[in-house]
């Protein structure tokens, strides 16, 4: 019989296999009959060269600070690249509350350079992928909050790394079955809202309970996995996503900070069991959908439901091996384990109201659930987050966007328990952990389009769902006031 640690790499092995397979099998098709591939425009002709100016020229058309990089983006275009760049920057602040008061700046520049093999070599319906982050600057949440539901969703570890890099490929024609190949990041399809991406805190991105009960946190900013997804859409309202993933970004029960286990994100374990996940996403009204002149347009709506299953173990929150309270005096100190962790979640995606004379003014809904059936094991049971999304708050300002949102998440049993213990044994005025919730209220300007400036402020209660306060141990975190200002740059 196959060891468990050998059988996960087996597994995802075989699964390469296959979708490689797949690949290599799927015939070439001739040019003429291929779709049109979405690409930037085709340089001007040689007869109409593009008007040269000063580097301020034209700022407030730019759609990229750097405009055509001095022509290098053209140039990557005829061979099928695309190069992308972006700075995010913020400072933010906690006025009140946390276990100190501060602010701190920190930062991301991403990089993104893809290529489509169509216009590279003829070779119908292949995207290759690669991205770079350098994170910069502090961590609020970290330093001075405490909270679970973290102030921002660029927050990491200081570092200069990979993140994604992988190969997707159609295997059948008009996007009804696409497969990727590599390292992924699980954020840039699962278990997200769209409507809520607009947002400071992390949570509306990757949610609180795969963050605090999958390994690492998961394969989600900054972090990534090596695995397979396959895509497959039966009908122009219905798609299905799955895929298998190594169970832990930084291998198996490392502990620890997982960032720091690979600094440069160029590790790639395949020996932290099995990640599987799958979600069904239904689009209504139908992608391609005929409207009516004589009838109200449907007002749009995504509806996602999925779930996952993580084969690695995971530890008890209150007992060790023997079944005795950790913090007893008895006790061994060696957390229970328990293999196999899973979860459930639902998400939608709602356009509330549009403007009858001016259809960029909309209001948009978000909601998403997620829940575990093994709360006396996990740190984290539920969660939760929804909101409201303004587009052109203001009468001709298109681009701008105004948000409104709230995040909830509970403690399982087993991390209340343990507090209870605590209490027994340690100090009786430790508190129990219960459940955080925080608002936020957000707004984009857009100043260029290259450039949105975005106030923000978030109010967190019972930050770390009633943690400690390492300051005063015997009283819990006070609510938090968070203040900010991000910067997004597209360079």
């Amino acid at each position: 019989m196959l060891s468990r640690a050998r059988s996960p790499r087996l597994l995802i092995a075989a699964v390469f296999g296959f979708a490689i397979v797949a690949i290599v099998a799927l015939p070439r098709t001739p040019a003429a009959a291929t779709p049109p591939v979405l690409l930037p425009p085709a340089p001007a002709a040689s007869g109409s060269p593009a008007p040269h100016g000063g580097f301020f020229t034209g700022l407030n058309r730019k759609s990229q600070l750097f405009g055509d990089l001095f022509g290098i983006r053209t140039e990557l275009s005829k061979h099928g690249i695309t190069l992308d760049a972006s700075e995010t920057s913020e400072v933010l602040g906690n006025a009140t509350g946390g276990s100190k008061q501060g602010a701190t700046y920190d930062g991301l520049l991403q990089t993104v350079l893809q290529l489509d093999t169509q216009r590279a070599f003829g070779y119908y319906g292949g995207t290759f992928n690669v991205s770079a982050l350098q994170v910069h600057g502090s961590n609020l949440s970290a330093n001075n909050l405490d909270s679970l539901q973290t102030a921002s969703g660029i927050e990491a570890d200081r570092s200069t790394r990979l993140w994604e890099l992988w190969y997707q490929q159609q295997l059948i024609s008009e996007d009804k079955l696409d497969v990727k190949i590599g390292q992924q990041s699980l954020d840039q399809e699962f278990i997200v809202n769209q409507n809520s991406l607009m947002f400071v805190n992390t949570m509306f991105g990757w949610p609180m309970l795969p963050s605090a009960d999958l390994p690492g946190g998961g394969p989600a900013y900054p972090l990534s996995a090596l695995g397979v997804r396959f895509r497959a859409r039966p009908n122009n309202s219905l798609a299905v996503l799955a895929g298998v993933f190594n169970g832990s970004p930084d291998g198996p029960n490392a502990g620890g900070d997982p960032q720091l286990f690979d600094h440069s994100g160029t590790v790639f374990p395949l020996d932290g069991g099995v990640l599987a996940i799958g979600e069904v996403q239904y689009v209504y009204p139908a992608l391609g959908g005929i409207v009516y002149a004589d009838k109200p347009e449907p007002l749009a709506r995504t509806i996602k439901l999925g779930m996952w299953y993580d084969s690695e173990n995971f530890p008890d929150q209150a007992l060790d091996t023997n079944g005795v309270p950790l913090v007893a005096p008895l006790s061994n100190g060696l957390p229970r384990q328990h293999q196999g962790n899973y979860s459930a979640y639902a998400t939608i995606d709602q356009l509330v109201a549009q403007n009858k004379k001016d259809p960029f003014k909309t209001v948009s809904a978000f909601a998403r659930v997620m829940g575990s059936p093994l709360g006396a094991e996990n740190l984290i049971e539920f969660s939760a987050d929804a909101g409201l999304v303004f587009h052109e708050p203001i009468r001709h300002r298109r681009d701008d966007t105004l948000g409104f949102g709230m995040g909830y998440t509970h403690v399982g049993t087993g991390a209340s328990d343990s507090d209870r213990y605590t209490a027994q044994f340690v100090d009786p005025l430790t508190p129990v952990r219960s459940s955080e919730t925080f608002v936020e209220a957000t707004y984009q300007y857009t100043v260029y389009p290259w450039l949105q400036l975005q106030p923000d402020v978030q109010f967190v209660m019972n930050p770390g769902a009633g943690l400690p306060n390492p300051a005063n141990p015997t009283r819990r975190i006070g609510n938090e006031t968070v203040i900010g200002l991000r910067t997004i740059i597209q360079i």
